[in-house]
């Protein structure tokens, strides 16, 4: 993981070069701690949710034009229209039921989403959002206040997830920010990367892997039916089971939605991906370089789909429905959304058909993104899985 020569970016402004160096500090104080070490996971964790520094818990911008990447609401409102069309489908078969989504970004899938629903008499009880960044609570609630007034009484923001949730759960790139263990496998077994220091400057270091990491990949490659190679690299969520676990037992009755970047196990540790799939992400710049600019850049892997229906089936959820965004979009509603497309003005039909195609286009978020939904009770599979659905696949 380590570049012979680090990528070029823009530099960041003064303040964020200051903040960088803080969180900087803040992973040497534990490297020391720790006695010389810690694992890439931890300093992952550190580097996006360090109380008050890390990427995710601190006030820079992160989506959109001016942050650092961007994401499917905020390329279009079409996204949480068509999600909004599934979701008002599962509500309807529930009682008094909520939506809930993770880590809600700027807010505007949220607004989105309540706004389609308000025009199909669908509203749900409650809209929770589940937020570990103070900052970005207070940029959702300004958001929506702004948006839609009229509805904002029916937003909360929890801490945690809450018990015995009714309806819908949404988590649009989430998963993707979950820390992982980056791994080497070798003919001796397997050996875990570790972050050292070097003076003051972050290095990737090797050890032999805990009991836990070995067994995982030991796991990988039972599921796969074949040894990694020699010198294989890659990662893997170890926080990926309790994470849905959790998300498990706080839900009652109704559907999960969860939408990243993905592929399935065969594709995630084929022998040619080698190097693995994290990417770090600064001013909409993708680079492979974690160990720059801590705190002030995305830290993401792609993810493992296996592994989220595995850990779902566990926890007693069902797969209800497996697709690339693409088909997802075309089988949920997107003719719907588009039927006054010829009554638009000709630059608003040109700004809206880059947008579908960025949504769509197989190079572009269409084939790269995946929707897989989770399903507790007698819930209907939502009509986005009526085409394309890859369940079989997995």
């Amino acid at each position: 993981m380590q570049q012979d020569k680090r990528p070029t970016l823009p530099e960041p402004d003064a303040l964020s070069a200051e903040h960088s160096e803080r969180v900087n500090d803040f992973i040497r104080g534990r490297i020391r701690q720790a006695g010389g070490s810690i694992s890439f996971a931890e300093y992952m964790q550190h580097a996006l949710y360090a109380p008050g520094l890390g990427y995710y818990a601190a006030g820079s911008t992160k989506f959109g034009a001016s942050g650092d990447f961007m994401t499917a609401p905020e390329v279009s409102p079409i996204f949480g229209r068509v999600l909004a069309r599934q979701c008002a489908e599962v509500l309807s078969q529930v009682k008094c039921g909520s939506i809930l989504e993770y880590g809600a970004g700027s807010g505007k899938l949220a607004g989105d989403i309540l706004r389609l629903l308000e025009g199909l008499d669908a509203l749900p009880e409650h809209y929770k959002i589940l937020e570990v960044s103070g900052d970005l609570q207070e940029r959702q609630a300004e958001y929506l206040e702004q948006q839609l007034p009229q509805l904002v009484s029916r937003v909360s923001w929890i801490q945690s997830p809450p018990d015995h949730h009714v309806g819908v759960i949404i988590a649009n790139e989430v998963l993707d920010a979950l820390p992982v263990e980056r791994f080497v496998r070798t003919a001796d077994g397997v050996l875990q990367h570790r972050v050292v220091l070097d003076g003051d400057e972050f290095r990737i270091d090797q050890a032999p892997a805990p009991k836990n990491l070995s067994t995982a990949v030991f796991a990988v490659e039972a599921a796969l039916g074949d040894r990694l190679p020699d010198g294989f690299v890659s990662e893997v969520s170890l926080g990926l089971p309790g994470w849905i676990s959790a998300l498990s037992d706080s839900l009652k009755e109704g559907l999960v939605f969860l939408f990243d970047y993905g592929v399935t196990r065969r594709d995630y540790y084929a022998h040619e991906r080698s190097g693995g799939w994290l990417r770090c992400h600064f001013r909409h710049r993708a680079h492979d370089d974690p160990l720059m600019l801590t705190g002030i850049q995305d830290l993401t892997t792609w993810v493992d789909f296996n592994a989220i229906a595995e850990a779902a089936l566990n926890s007693g959820l069902e797969v209800a429905g497996y697709s690339a965004q693409a088909q997802f979009l075309l089988g949920g509603g997107l003719q719907a959304e588009m039927h006054e497309f010829q009554t638009l003005a000709l630059q608003k039909q040109l700004e809206l058909s880059g947008q579908i195609k960025t949504l769509t286009l197989p190079a572009e978020m269409g084939e790269h993104f995946k929707c897989m939904a989770l399903r507790r009770g007698d819930i209907r599979t939502p009509s986005a899985f009526s085409r394309g659905d890859r369940t079989h696949t997995l």
